[in-house]
């Protein structure tokens, strides 16, 4: 993966919408790291394969970044993008590292399920 090149990153977004695509979109906060701190509150969020269609998408701010993808119903976002990059099969795979560079947010956005 690469540090985010917001033009490249938005190009890759609007190229994807008003398409059914499958997105992969997960967070921790450390969630395995609790059993080392009784004191540290773990959270995190995982969802693989939903199938969605967005007709607009947008990666904002300075950095880290945040991207949103405006669905019929709602919005999907991800906030604290710090990287990304296009693979072999065209999937757009984002993701944010925190300081000491361990997965923080995954958003990723593919034309076929993920395995």
């Amino acid at each position: 993966m690469e540090p985010v090149v917001v033009q490249k990153v938005q190009e890759a977004i609007n190229q994807r919408a008003n398409q059914d695509v499958y997105i992969h979109l997960e967070t921790t906060n450390g969630a395995y790291a609790s059993h080392n701190d009784e004191t540290f509150f773990s959270s995190g969020a995982y969802i693989r394969n939903a199938l969605v269609r967005y007709e607009l998408g947008k990666i904002t701010g300075d950095g880290p970044y945040r991207v949103g993808l405006k669905i019929e119903l709602g919005w999907v976002y991800a906030e604290g993008i710090t990287h990304f990059e296009i693979d072999e099969q065209n999937r757009l795979l984002m993701a944010g590292h925190d300081f000491k560079g361990k997965l923080a947010v995954a958003l990723e956005i593919s034309n076929t399920p993920f395995e």
